[in-house]
């Protein structure tokens, strides 16, 4: 992607803006012009970044990065191998489900760059995981529902004891 269309219309713009002024207005803001090219460009990357990163984030798991190649930015579009869940993960057919619903989750970012790392970590994406994740809760509390535990966290014990 090219960037000096856009700066060339940036001075276009300026110098639009200064056609009736006098002549010592117009030589500085040209002057400026040509000042700002460097800052104007960074600024132009700093948007195409930014606008990367929030698509990237809205993607389950293909990553959009931009490169700089001879000062002109590129996108780079890598997706995800398809693969099977690691050892001891539930498949996705373990949910009996052939229709996929979408929830909003809120966490707190301490929590969330947790679930990114482990996520990471185990080669899944964040949706991939927290679905394993879920199934495995689930999976976990319908097999110790049925079972009665001894004292633990959470539990009291009262009583008396001699020594």
């Amino acid at each position: 992607m090219e960037l000096s269309p856009y700066v060339d219309g940036l001075r276009r713009e300026l110098s639009n803006l200064t056609r009736l002024a006098p002549s010592d207005v117009t030589r500085v803001v040209e002057s400026l012009a040509e000042a700002l090219d460097s800052s104007v460009r960074l600024m132009l990357l700093d948007v195409i970044a930014a606008t990367a990163a929030e698509i990237t984030s809205r993607l389950d798991g293909t990553v959009i990065d931009v490169r700089l190649t001879g000062g002109v930015p590129e996108f780079v579009v890598t997706v995800p191998p398809q693969h099977e869940a690691p050892a001891g993960y539930p498949t996705a057919g373990a949910a009996d489900d052939s229709v996929t619903a979408r929830i909003t989750v809120r966490l707190a970012d301490a929590l969330k760059s947790r679930v990114e790392a482990r996520a990471a970590a185990e080669g899944l994406s964040v949706n991939s995981w927290l679905v394993h994740a879920a199934i495995r809760a689930l999976e976990d509390a319908g097999q110790s529902a049925g079972r009665r535990s001894g004292p633990g966290a959470g539990q009291r014990i009262t009583g008396y004891a001699r020594s």
